[in-house]
């Protein structure tokens, strides 16, 4: 059985409709659950954020994040910079909003290998059991809201997880969002045993990867990525006691990078057999998942309803926490209310 603690839960007198709502600013009604995965020991964190039902949007307006391969859904959509996190500003839309943690990440189970050295085991959550952990949530959220879709928004390796979901699922889902799609090419870092460390110089030099030297802090700005380092780094707090403190991070993603899509093979899921309209978003700075690979993964999602592009200027694969932001915040808000 999940469990399920309520940080904040505030009735207000509002408008029916979500617009009204979000103009207002109102608050929102915050839960954290904790939701058994498929597989026994392991228990996943999914937060869920939204307005009182009577702002909400009807029926199937629910939205499920879903994070990359580093960092947590919890910070990488819940981190209230200048004011509000990409979770606040779609539930305030109307919005029944969800961020999960896979196994490994964040608040969910963190499994032993993760307290040993990381050369003493194997890595793990690789692609395969990320899948099952959407499974889980998925089918968690639908049977609580008594309905038989939802959207999925996809950073980073969460835009394979999320798009070989929804080829496996198309009942399911009623829209895809893949920000910074992985596709055929991309190159893993080196990596030992079950999991890697991320510190706080690293997690920087990753970020801001591709910005012009002299425009770094503009498009990255300190203040703003420290926000977020904080709020990740507290996710992880076995982590945050090392010198320095270090978030920690699952190898398994690595290892199927390296064995498939660096090997050019598309081993995770057949980009045809996606149905739901498909929203790509990439910025034109991109390192680690460039516009190549979402301008070749694009024509193949060829039995989607719907598919669109964007391309950002001065935008990188950390395009979440960057100056230009909003503009991301508000596309994917347009494709949502489009569907």
């Amino acid at each position: 059985m999940s469990r399920v603690v309520v940080r904040t839960l505030a009735l207000v007198a509002l408008a029916a409709a979500p617009a009204a709502f979000a103009a207002a600013g109102g608050s929102l009604v915050s839960a954290d659950f904790r939701v058994p995965a498929l597989d026994a020991g392991i228990e996943l964190h999914l937060r869920n954020k939204h307005p009182p039902l009577s702002a909400s949007h009807p029926g199937s307006g629910i939205v499920l994040f879903v994070h990359g391969a580093t960092f947590p859904a919890s910070s990488t959509f819940d981190v209230p910079l200048e004011g509000s996190s990409w979770m606040d500003r779609v539930a305030r839309d109307g919005y029944d909003t969800y961020a999960l943690d896979l196994r490994g990440y964040g608040g969910s189970t963190r499994p032993p290998a993760m307290s040993q050295p990381p050369e003493a085991n194997a890595p793990f959550a690789r692609t395969h059991e990320a899948l099952r952990d959407i499974s889980a949530a998925v089918d968690f959220i639908l049977a609580r809201r008594a309905v038989k879709q939802l959207t999925l928004i996809g950073w980073s390796w969460g835009t394979t997880t999320t798009a070989a979901y929804a080829a496996r699922n198309p009942e399911k889902v009623r829209a895809l969002v893949l920000v910074s799609p992985v596709w055929l090419g991309v190159q893993p870092p080196k990596y030992v045993g079950a999991y890697r460390t991320s510190t706080r110089e690293s997690a920087r030099a990753f970020a801001v990867a591709g910005i012009p030297k002299d425009r770094i802090d503009e498009i990255s700005p300190p203040a703003i990525f420290d926000a977020w380092w904080q709020a990740t780094l507290a996710t992880d707090p076995d982590g945050a006691k090392q010198s320095p403190p270090v978030v920690r991070s699952p190898n398994g993603v690595l290892q199927d990078f390296a064995e498939l899509w660096a090997a050019g093979k598309p081993g995770a899921y057949d980009p045809a057999r996606i149905c739901a309209p498909t929203l790509l978003v990439v910025g034109e700075w991109d390192m680690v998942t460039p516009p190549a690979m979402a301008q070749a993964l694009y024509p193949l999602l060829s039995g989607a309803r719907e598919r669109r592009l964007i391309q950002f200027s001065e935008a990188t694969h950390f395009m979440v926490i960057e100056k230009h932001r909003e503009r991301l915040v508000r596309e994917v808000q347009n494709f949502l209310h489009e569907q």
